[in-house]
């Protein structure tokens, strides 16, 4: 071993200790340079190649026994290792370093050992450690009396703990949150695991649970097989219930979670979740199978594909289907009313054109809505073209559309449609700016058993329409520039010239059912959604808009307008704005008066009676300590298109009482029906190393087999011991945290006894909160808890693995 100067650190000497150490360095040259590495008992020779290089404010030898001392700042580098301590003495004969005092070990990998002092081999692999306190990559601490390093690969800890809670700035000796403690701790990077024999879960210093053996990944690790935290409960419908998922990690692109679920009055259930990365996509579908107590067949799936073919195709597929409507809600998987599944591909070839093709099988959910007449889209076209400008200075927008429904029993559809609509904006010489605009709409149309306006006849064959239109738009911009405030108030006036045909009982109306006027789009040719309905009959739209701004992010818009009808429209039915020739007043207000309060609000005022037919209004107001915000939502039915009117209020209420504790209140009143249609309160307790969270929630509906729903539940994390987050019955994979909810299910009415019983017994939820970290920390004997995360998933290098529509 020799001794030579190394670039400084930030553990170098003074400039005094820097004058001594040089003197002495030169002068034990030398002497270091002939010494000679010999094995210690059980520990390996260093490195001929890689000689240690120290530094120090003082150096001593003693010739006689051939032993080095360094003082002050002392530190020694070998093969990337870098031991710093207050003294340091080497022992020649022994090839053994003893470092004391404040000794510090940095690992090339990140880990960090300190001590107070360490006995170490001259390559600085093998080390006995006392006091030891290890620091891995990721923050987490091993700490034990006595400690050992071997080969500089394993790590072992006698009576030891590990916690991946940070330490006490104000008493770093402080008890973590919670800590393992064994009696032998020991971590092995090689294997990427942290060991346990006969180990304790302790919370807040209380031991809350024990396993004669326990293993788990070591931080490098983000993926591994093995058992997640299970999940248990209880339901009125299910019973209890138990969830235990598996993680299958199949290769680095790909892994599996397979849940089987055990309820007492439903029987099992077999839940499973299958991911992989590609190189140019991914796939991600999840799926459930049961029997019920009547021996039917129940499940669902869903799933996600994306591949890109080329820098300009790409293709995906969407995937939601169940075996029955309340299914899905039941098992508490989903809640929508819809599930839509679709096979697409789309192409970009440049930024002014896009392609996409699709098919789409929809799947309802209530049971008040017959299958058979709900349509199957194959194939469905569009291609989109904005070209660039022309010798007039105008651009033209294209649109070509083709789309083919079928349906079990009633009407089948088959469309084709051109649309072309071209814009040439100009400036006034006031400042004012003019746009002139004409559109060519051809549409034609094959059905099969279209019903006719007059409900007694059907109509199958072929129609068609060619709808053109011209335009004039107006508008004024007057601005106001301010010391501090801008503001801009601008008329806006638009003409439009159309025919008072086109909507024929011939044609069926697929996609232009949902309509009703709102300031978002009461200008432009056509201000219904989808193909199907034209907006006929010359017209003219008249607005005023203003707009504020000031510093601080303040700001403010307002927006009101209307639109008259030259011929008025019968196809626009009542509660659309638009019934009449003289529509309905819009209006929209934007309020942002400071960074914490901000206040959207829209209506809709009846032309002649001044009745409000629509009022929303969204506020927020507080920052990241209290925080509070509404929506309040009112409007009437449209009988026409099967449109039940409603007016409720949906709030909450944001709380962030500490660093660590959050909660929040939420509901939503149907306010027609005096009724409370969702509420619940959530408390949260999160910080580096422990999440809990408590929550009860009540959900009034009722569909089939479905009944109103009161939940409570806990919901506990342990960081590091495995990284699953399980909702009430499914696994979310995407949550770092390990997350064990257990639910307390009651589908029956607050005043009903059994839920009474269970509310007036907080003692009962605790002890099932207490007996959750039992089962938490139990689930974790003799196996690794998996470890899982959307981001570790590595794409397949090989074209064969690539997904393809």
């Amino acid at each position: 071993m020799r001794a030579r100067r190394i670039p400084e650190s930030r553990h170098a000497p003074k400039a005094a200790g820097q004058r001594i150490r040089s003197g002495l360095l030169a002068a034990a040259v030398a002497v270091l340079v002939a010494f000679t590495a010999v094995s210690a008992h059980a520990l390996e020779p260093a490195s001929k190649a890689q000689p240690i290089e120290f530094q120090a404010d003082q150096l001593t030898y003693d010739s006689r026994n051939r032993i080095t001392i360094a003082t002050g700042n002392v530190e020694a580098v070998q093969q990337g290792r870098r031991v710093v301590a207050d003294k340091m003495t080497y022992d020649e004969p022994r090839n053994v370093l003893t470092a004391e005092g404040n000794v510090v070990l940095y690992e090339p990998t990140g880990e960090v050992v300190h001590a107070t002092s360490m006995q170490l081999t001259g390559d600085l692999k093998n080390a006995i450690i006392e006091n030891m306190r290890a620091v891995l990559a990721d923050g987490s601490r091993i700490t034990a009396k006595q400690g050992e390093r071997i080969g500089g690969t394993v790590t072992t800890a006698e009576d030891g703990s590990y916690t991946p809670c940070f330490a006490c700035a104000e008493d770093p000796e402080r008890t973590p949150l919670w800590q393992v403690r064994a009696v032998r701790v020991t971590h092995d990077q090689i294997e990427k695991t942290i060991e346990f024999s006969h180990a304790w879960l302790e919370f807040v210093g209380v031991p809350v649970g024990y396993v004669p053996y326990l293993t788990q990944p070591d931080p490098s690790v983000k993926r591994k097989s093995g058992v997640l935290i299970p999940t248990f409960g209880e339901s009125s419908d299910l019973g209890f219930l138990i969830q235990v998922p598996y993680f299958v990690v199949l290769s680095d692109s790909q892994d599996m979670t397979i849940t089987p679920w055990f309820t007492s009055n439903e029987g099992p259930v077999l839940e499973a979740q299958y991911r992989q990365a590609l190189q140019h996509g991914k796939i991600d579908f999840r799926g459930s199978g049961t029997y019920d107590s009547q021996d039917r067949a129940l499940g669902h799936v869903f799933g996600e594909a994306r591949y890109d073919i080329d820098e300009t195709w790409r293709a995906g597929l969407d995937v939601q289907r169940a075996t029955e409507g309340t299914y899905l809600r039941r098992y508490n998987f989903d809640s929508q009313r819809t599930l839509t599944s679709r096979l697409y591909g789309e192409a970009f070839p440049n930024a002014s054109d896009y392609f996409i093709g699709r098919a789409i099988a929809f799947q309802n959910q209530e049971h008040d809505t017959d299958d058979k007449n709900i349509p199957y889209v194959a194939p469905w076209l569009d291609y989109f073209l904005v070209t660039d400008k022309d010798p007039l200075g105008g651009q033209t927008e294209v649109r070509l559309d083709s789309a083919v429904l079928t349906r079990e029993q009633g009407l089948d559809t088959r469309r084709l449609s051109a649309r072309a609509e071209w814009r040439r904006p100009f400036v006034g010489p006031i400042g004012d700016l003019v746009t002139v605009s004409g559109a060519m709409w051809a549409d034609g149309y094959n059905v099969d058993d279209l019903e006719r306006n007059d409900g007694n006849s059907q109509f199958s064959g072929n129609s068609g329409r060619l709808f053109p239109q011209a335009g004039v738009e107006w508008r004024l911009p007057l601005v106001r520039q301010g010391e501090a405030v801008h503001q801009v108030i601008e008329p806006i006036t638009e003409v439009i010239l159309a025919p008072t045909y086109g909507n024929s009982s011939r044609i069926p109306n697929e996609d232009s059912q949902d309509f009703e006027l709102q300031d978002t789009n009461l200008f432009g040719f056509h201000r219904l959604p989808g193909i199907d309905r034209v907006d006929k009959g010359p017209r003219v739209n008249y607005g005023l808009n203003y707009t504020l701004y000031a510093p601080g992010r303040q700001s403010a818009s307002a927006f009101v307008g209307q639109s008259y009808s030259f011929t008025g429209d019968d196809d626009f039915g009542k509660g659309t704005g638009l019934e009449d020739k003289t529509s309905d007043i819009v209006s929209a207000l934007d309020l942002t008066p400071a960074p914490w309060f901000d206040i959207v609000y829209r209506n809709r005022i009846d032309h002649s009676s001044f009745k409000f037919e629509r009022n929303e209004v969204g506020a927020r107001l507080g920052n990241e300590a209290l925080k509070l915000h509404g929506t309040y939502v009112r409007y009437e039915s449209q009988p026409q298109n099967d449109l039940v009117g409603r007016e409720e209020v949906e709030y909450g209420l944001d709380t962030r009482w500490t660093r660590f504790w959050r909660t929040r209140a939420f509901g939503i009143t149907d306010i027609r029906s005096e009724s409370q249609r969702e509420i619940g309160l959530r408390a949260i307790y999160e910080d580096e190393c422990f999440l809990f969270s408590a929550e009860f929630s009540r959900e009034n509906f009722k569909d089939k087999d479905v009944e109103p729903t009161n939940v409570v539940f806990f919901r506990v994390g342990f960081k590091t011991l495995g990284t699953s987050a399980l909702a009430s019955t499914r696994v979310e994979v995407e949550q770092p945290m390990t997350l064990t909810r257990f639910h307390l299910h009651r589908k029956q009415s607050l005043n009903d006894p059994r839920t009474a019983r269970t509310l007036r017994h907080p003692v009962r939820c605790l002890t099932i909160g207490f007996l959750a970290l039992l089962v938490v920390f139990l689930s974790l004997t003799c196996s690794a808890p998996a470890q899982q995360s959307q981001g570790s998933l590595r794409p397949s290098t090989t074209r064969s693995s690539r997904f393809a529509i």
